[in-house]
């Protein structure tokens, strides 16, 4: 069997609708001030299994693990 060929813009391609998870969370109450949304309710999202706002929660803690290596 051969291999999937892997994209480099992977990223581009997982995020489909930009900005439907700060608007679920401005409705839940979970934005900070300065605009980022809180972490505490990220992990409490991702850990609900397989809704859509599980995965991009999941998604969006990823994306800060990957964020903080670059510095």
């Amino acid at each position: 069997m051969a291999k999937a060929k892997s994209s480099k813009k992977w990223i581009q391609g997982a995020i489909k609708e930009p900005g439907s998870l700060t608007k679920t969370a401005k409705k839940a109450g979970a934005v900070k001030e300065e605009g980022t949304i809180k972490e505490a309710w990220l992990r409490e999202q991702a850990a609900k299994g397989n809704t859509t706002t599980a995965r991009r929660a999941r998604l969006a803690l990823t994306l800060k693990k990957m964020s903080k290596g670059k510095k």
